[in-house]
């Protein structure tokens, strides 16, 4: 049982903002790093080299990308006001940049990457100070077929892993160090004890290492022939400000892959958000826009270091999963780990060194765990046949592209291959779509006025106006009344510690005409408590004030079909379904609460 008394579906040990031991934490920050260093170590040297850059801007600029990746990984978890997520989410190169950082370094060089990186960074700081405007677009579906299609994009190449062995290696060396960590990974996550379970992970990999090493396929030169300590020397490019035809060109490729790697992030923020917590909690919205800003800022500064942006890894929610432990000081250990890799060549040699196998197996088992989240956050808002469409058409449309099944020979020399990524490809069409289901209904009718009890008649006006307009009758008029007034009124309730907030402030009252009812829209300035999760907790608090206080949200539970409500930082926002009364029902919006 949690402890506001809803389920523990998990088995979760420490939420996020809950400290573990320190040498779990510290153990659990050591797994994230093995599994993840390799990344922005790998991606920018494959760019540089394949791009033709300079032999000694190779080592630079895969110092720079991890040392960016340990910072933004620790601001995540840290949070400082709108920066950060509050959450364990591990930064990293992204591969999404591959193809059109190449083209750009080919065609001027690193300066034109820092500076085409510099503005599409400049674009996610952007989207995440005005999020709450994509709103209709970010949805459950497009987050969740996202999450689905991480795995589907990383699948080849953990399945190449599998074979990555020294060349003269017997047949059967490979699997049976794959097999070696799956067995004990899966094993003990299992049948293991809720402490054993814990170190599952890392026992899989230390497993697979050790039958690695006996079979001697472990490559210990590396590790002999690195130093102990050493930095790299300060290589960045600087910027080209001529503003030519190749940026120009090559711009919105850029800002495309920003905004897939903006989505990537939020949905890897809400998949955390699900597994941090025992019991279960609207999404915080705030949190994804920290989120957001830290990749913005992470990939300013690769930008004028002259590396390949970053992007957020979805690897900590399952791995949360699995262990039971989702607490935001992992986070911080894995970023301070990456900190230190990067000054101590000998130990990243350690980590680069553990075998293909054993990596590979360890990430098939995440993947599996990181597709069933993405499932789950595709259903957290129900399924119906246009969410099911959105969702299943985008899932095999990225599976297409990222195989090269539909239309290769097109989708190779558009924008430097950026649709030939199963993410962007999938994740746009999922976007596409959900806008043109937000954009083809009936034009909403709004009003705007203040956010106070007085503007209760004006309200109700408009209401009478919309249901006459749209021929409801007197019941379906009186429910949009009601639930309006509740609304407002839950809006403007005090906070748990008395306090109101003086500030005057602004509501934006939309109704939409939907399937069987309406949709009711009130933005405003940011309030503090979530409606959400107030009509969860219903009953589960005792104390007298704080109960009526929860007679407009008992009202509105009763009234409304289903409430959501986001918070950011700049807007709150409630989404109410009002659904039309069935003739002779017995419900009576009127006999809620005396109308003034």
């Amino acid at each position: 049982m949690s402890p506001k008394g809803g389920p523990n579906p998990a088995g979760l040990r420490y939420q996020a903002d809950e400290t573990p031991p320190l040498r779990l934490t510290i153990g659990l920050g050591l797994q994230l790093a093995v599994l993840t260093v390799a990344i922005p170590v790998l991606i920018p040297t494959a760019v540089m080299r394949i791009a033709g850059a300079p032999e000694e801007y190779l080592s630079w600029a895969a110092f720079a990308a991890v040392a960016i990746s340990g910072a933004g990984t620790a601001l995540q978890a840290l949070r400082f006001g709108r920066i950060g997520a509050g959450q364990v989410l591990v930064m990293g190169s992204s591969g999404a940049f591959i193809g059109v950082s190449i083209v750009a370094i080919a065609e001027s060089g690193p300066a034109l990457l820092a500076t085409l990186v510099v503005c599409s960074a400049l674009f996610q700081l952007l989207v995440s100070a005005r999020l709450a405007l994509f709103r209709r677009l970010l949805t459950p579906a497009v987050s969740g077929t996202v999450i689905m299609l991480v795995p589907v994009t990383v699948v080849p190449i953990v399945f190449g892993m599998l074979e990555d062995v020294p060349d003269g290696s017997p047949v059967h060396t490979a699997p049976v160090i794959a097999l070696a960590t799956t067995i004990a990974m899966v094993g003990i996550s299992l049948k293991g004890t809720p402490v054993l379970r814990l170190w599952s992970p890392i026992i899989g990999i230390v497993a697979g290492a050790a039958v690695a090493g006996f079979l001697g396929v472990y490559d210990v030169e590396r590790i002999a022939e690195a130093a102990w300590f050493g930095l790299t020397e300060w290589r960045a490019p600087g910027f080209d400000l001529a503003f030519g035809a190749p940026f120009w060109a090559l711009i919105p490729a850029f800002l495309l892959a920003s905004l897939i790697g903006s989505i990537r992030t939020m949905s890897s923020c809400t998949a955390m958000q699900r597994v941090s917590w025992r019991s279960r909690r609207p999404v915080d919205f705030r949190s994804v826009q920290g989120s957001v800003t830290v990749d913005g800022i992470g990939n300013l500064l690769a930008g004028m270091a002259g590396t390949v942006p970053n992007t957020t890894y979805s690897l900590a929610a399952p791995l949360a999963e699995i262990t039971g432990v989702a607490s935001r000081t992992i986070g911080i250990a894995t970023g301070a780990i990456f900190l230190a890799l990067v000054c101590l060549p000998k130990a990243l040699a350690v980590v680069l060194a553990v075998p293909g196998p054993v990596v590979g197996a360890y990430l098939i088992v995440l993947m599996a765990m990181l597709f069933v989240i993405g499932m789950s956050v595709a259903l957290q808002d129900g399924m119906n046949y246009r969410t099911g469409l959105i969702v299943g058409v985008s899932f095999w449309l990225g599976i297409g592209f990222q195989n090269d099944l539909i239309y290769p020979e097109l989708v190779s020399d558009l924008a430097g291959g950026i649709l030939s990524n199963g993410l962007t490809s999938g994740g746009l069409a999922a976007i596409l779509m959900t806008w043109l289901v937000e954009g083809s209904g009936p034009r909403p009718r709004r009003i705007e006025t203040v956010c106070a009890v007085s503007a209760l008649p004006q309200i109700r006006k408009f209401l009478r106006a919309a249901a006459a307009r749209y021929r409801w009758g007197e019941a379906m008029a009186d429910r949009l009344d009601a639930v309006a007034e509740e609304t407002l009124l839950t809006l403007l309730q005090p906070l748990d510690d008395g306090e109101t907030d003086e500030r005057p402030r602004r509501l934006r009252l939309t109704l939409s005409r939907g399937e069987g009812g309406a949709t009711l829209e009130f933005v405003t300035a940011l309030s503090g408590e979530n409606i959400e999760e107030r009509l969860s907790l219903l009953g589960d608090v005792n104390d007298q004030g704080r109960a009526e206080r929860d007679v407009s949200i008992r009202l509105l539970r009763h009234l409304a079909a289903s409430v959501r409500h986001q918070q950011y930082h700049d807007a709150d926002i409630v989404t109410v379904q009002v659904e039309e009364p069935v003739a002779g029902s017995r419900q009576d919006p009127k006999r809620g609460r005396a109308r003034d």
